[in-house]
Protein backbone atom coordinates (compact mmCIF):
# COMPACT_ATOMS: atom_id res chain seq x y z
CA UNK A 1 0.00 0.00 0.00
CA UNK A 2 1.53 3.31 -1.26
CA UNK A 3 1.07 6.55 0.94
CA UNK A 4 0.90 9.81 -0.58
CA UNK A 5 2.12 12.46 1.49
CA UNK A 6 2.14 15.95 -0.16
CA UNK A 7 4.96 18.00 -0.88
CA UNK A 8 4.16 20.72 1.19
CA UNK A 9 6.80 24.40 0.64
CA UNK A 10 8.11 26.43 3.89
CA UNK A 11 5.82 29.24 2.78
CA UNK A 12 2.22 27.07 3.73
CA UNK A 13 4.13 25.37 6.72
CA UNK A 14 4.64 28.89 8.13
CA UNK A 15 0.71 30.08 7.68
CA UNK A 16 -0.55 26.38 8.60
CA UNK A 17 1.89 27.21 11.81
CA UNK A 18 0.00 30.63 12.37
CA UNK A 19 -3.37 29.12 11.96
CA UNK A 20 -3.17 26.31 14.55
CA UNK A 21 -1.10 28.63 16.84
CA UNK A 22 -4.11 31.04 16.31
CA UNK A 23 -7.17 28.90 16.71
CA UNK A 24 -5.40 27.44 19.83
CA UNK A 25 -4.87 30.87 21.49
CA UNK A 26 -8.78 31.73 20.77
CA UNK A 27 -9.41 28.16 22.18
CA UNK A 28 -6.99 28.78 25.30
CA UNK A 29 -8.48 32.38 25.87
CA UNK A 30 -11.89 30.82 26.58
CA UNK A 31 -10.71 29.94 29.88
CA UNK A 32 -10.01 33.38 31.06
CA UNK A 33 -12.62 35.64 29.95
CA UNK A 34 -15.97 33.90 28.82
CA UNK A 35 -17.78 35.68 26.18
CA UNK A 36 -21.36 37.42 27.48
CA UNK A 37 -22.97 36.53 23.77
CA UNK A 38 -22.29 34.69 20.58
CA UNK A 39 -22.03 38.36 18.63
CA UNK A 40 -18.96 38.91 21.10
CA UNK A 41 -17.35 35.56 21.04
CA UNK A 42 -17.39 35.48 17.23
CA UNK A 43 -15.78 39.18 17.44
CA UNK A 44 -13.58 38.29 19.36
CA UNK A 45 -12.23 34.84 18.01
CA UNK A 46 -11.90 36.93 14.65
CA UNK A 47 -9.79 39.28 16.29
CA UNK A 48 -8.03 36.62 17.84
CA UNK A 49 -7.50 34.46 14.58
CA UNK A 50 -6.64 37.72 12.47
CA UNK A 51 -4.11 39.08 15.01
CA UNK A 52 -2.25 35.59 15.59
CA UNK A 53 -2.13 35.01 11.31
CA UNK A 54 -0.48 38.81 10.70
CA UNK A 55 1.56 39.00 14.06
CA UNK A 56 2.33 35.32 14.93
CA UNK A 57 5.84 35.43 12.56
CA UNK A 58 6.84 38.45 14.17
CA UNK A 59 5.98 37.71 17.64
CA UNK A 60 7.38 34.54 18.12
CA UNK A 61 10.37 35.69 16.80
CA UNK A 62 10.48 38.58 19.67
CA UNK A 63 9.53 35.93 22.18
CA UNK A 64 12.18 33.42 21.13
CA UNK A 65 14.88 36.58 20.98
CA UNK A 66 13.42 37.78 24.53
CA UNK A 67 13.92 34.07 26.05
CA UNK A 68 17.17 33.45 23.98
CA UNK A 69 15.97 30.11 23.26
CA UNK A 70 15.36 31.42 19.35
CA UNK A 71 18.19 29.17 17.96
CA UNK A 72 17.02 26.18 19.06
CA UNK A 73 13.54 26.41 17.48
CA UNK A 74 12.68 25.94 14.35
CA UNK A 75 10.51 28.68 11.79
CA UNK A 76 7.42 26.15 12.48
CA UNK A 77 7.50 26.37 16.51
CA UNK A 78 8.08 30.30 16.01
CA UNK A 79 5.62 30.69 13.65
CA UNK A 80 2.64 27.95 16.14
CA UNK A 81 4.01 30.18 19.41
CA UNK A 82 3.77 33.53 18.09
CA UNK A 83 0.18 32.91 16.48
CA UNK A 84 -0.94 31.12 20.03
CA UNK A 85 0.81 34.27 22.22
CA UNK A 86 -0.90 37.09 19.90
CA UNK A 87 -4.16 35.52 19.20
CA UNK A 88 -4.32 34.66 23.00
CA UNK A 89 -3.43 37.93 24.13
CA UNK A 90 -5.65 40.16 21.84
CA UNK A 91 -8.31 37.95 22.82
CA UNK A 92 -8.02 38.78 26.77
CA UNK A 93 -7.45 42.48 25.85
CA UNK A 94 -10.55 42.66 23.91
CA UNK A 95 -12.50 40.53 26.57
CA UNK A 96 -11.80 42.75 29.28
CA UNK A 97 -12.32 46.21 27.42
CA UNK A 98 -15.10 44.83 26.32
CA UNK A 99 -16.14 44.25 29.63
CA UNK A 100 -14.85 47.64 30.87
CA UNK A 101 -17.04 49.60 28.28
CA UNK A 102 -20.27 47.27 29.29
CA UNK A 103 -19.74 48.14 32.59
CA UNK A 104 -18.95 51.77 32.04
CA UNK A 105 -22.08 52.32 30.60
CA UNK A 106 -24.10 50.49 32.95
CA UNK A 107 -22.64 52.84 35.43
CA UNK A 108 -22.75 56.02 32.92
CA UNK A 109 -26.67 54.89 32.43
CA UNK A 110 -27.56 54.36 35.97
CA UNK A 111 -26.47 57.60 36.40
CA UNK A 112 -28.48 59.32 34.22
CA UNK A 113 -31.17 57.38 35.83
CA UNK A 114 -30.75 59.12 39.09
CA UNK A 115 -30.62 62.45 37.85
CA UNK A 116 -33.90 62.05 35.79
CA UNK A 117 -35.60 61.20 39.45
CA UNK A 118 -33.85 64.12 40.81
CA UNK A 119 -35.76 66.35 38.57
Amino acid sequence: MKQYIPDISPFETLWIAKLLGALAGSAISLAYVLPAGKREAAIRFLTGLTAGLVFGFPTGLWIADSFSFGGRLNDFEIALMGAAFSSLAIWTALGFALRFVDRRSSQLQSTQEDKGRDI
